[in-house]
């Protein structure tokens, strides 16, 4: 049930036909490579009432988005952006508000993760997000790909669990 959770994070972004690259390079000092076009999450969920944060930035269009969901509710607020070196400076459409974040990405191997995420500076979102290798936004089809599988196990999961 938590992938499936998880991966509800990541069907949101399916919401355009957006085609985004991946990144699979390591970080370059500030973590900018490993920033963008992967998700973001604070933690994984316990259940499918846990509310947990999202976070995404989309490389090839210049937006992301904070989000805060569980399996059975949600808000999002997205932005435009443009980033320097550790520097992320945002404006959010909706409101027209601007907001600079410092970020930092390393590798890491913090509750089961890979990479940590360190933001500061604005009023949207949290401070720490983590994200897995496989979790690369490619492209609409394989992100697609990867929410039925996932959710497949899942149900599998479930179906086990529950007799």
């Amino acid at each position: 049930m938590n992938k499936l959770l998880v991966l509800a994070g990541v069907a949101a972004l399916g919401v355009g036909a957006w085609r985004v690259k991946a990144h699979y390079d390591t970080t370059d000092g500030g973590g900018n490579k490993l920033l963008v076009d992967r998700i973001w999450i604070d933690h994984m969920p316990k259940h499918d009432r846990d509310l947990f944060n999202v976070f995404a930035m989309l490389g090839e269009r210049k937006i992301g988005f904070f989000e805060k969901r569980s399996g059975w509710t949600g808000t999002f607020e997205a932005f435009k952006y443009s980033r320097g070196e550790g520097k992320l400076d945002t404006v959010f459409p909706q409101t027209g508000a601007k907001e600079q974040y410092t970020v930092k990405v390393r590798t890491c191997s913090e509750n089961g993760m890979d990479y940590c995420l360190d933001i500061d500076g604005g009023k949207h979102g949290v401070n720490h997000y983590y994200s897995k290798k496989k979790w690369v936004i490619r492209d609409l089809a394989s992100e697609q790909q990867l929410v039925d599988t996932l959710s497949a196990d899942s149900e599998t999961h479930d179906a086990v669990t529950d007799r």
